[in-house]
């Protein structure tokens, strides 16, 4: 991939913009837009997190979850919302 990481991450700021929009003018629980926005999202990270590692061998520290593996995280309550005690400190 030759794209600059600047002009992915553009792209996914774009994509995040675009969900804002989305979900503000939600239409129902299952609104097209705001699940093509969502999965605009996914899309746009991948690419920025492989660009920003082709350009300077570094990640993002964000993660994109599938909703299968959130629903095995052990980590996750009922509501799948992660409690702070599940939480590791990060080490500098």
């Amino acid at each position: 991939m030759s794209l600059d990481p600047r002009d992915a991450l553009q792209s996914l700021t774009s994509a995040l913009e675009e969900h804002l929009a989305a979900a503000s003018t939600r239409r129902g629980d299952e609104d097209p837009s705001v699940e093509a926005a969502y999965l605009g999202i996914i899309d746009a990270f991948e690419v920025y997190e492989e660009v920003l590692y082709n350009a300077y061998n570094e990640v993002t520290p964000l993660v994109v979850y599938e909703e299968d593996d959130e629903l095995e995280d052990d980590g996750a309550n009922q509501s799948g919302d992660i409690d702070d005690e599940d939480l590791d400190p990060i080490d500098d």
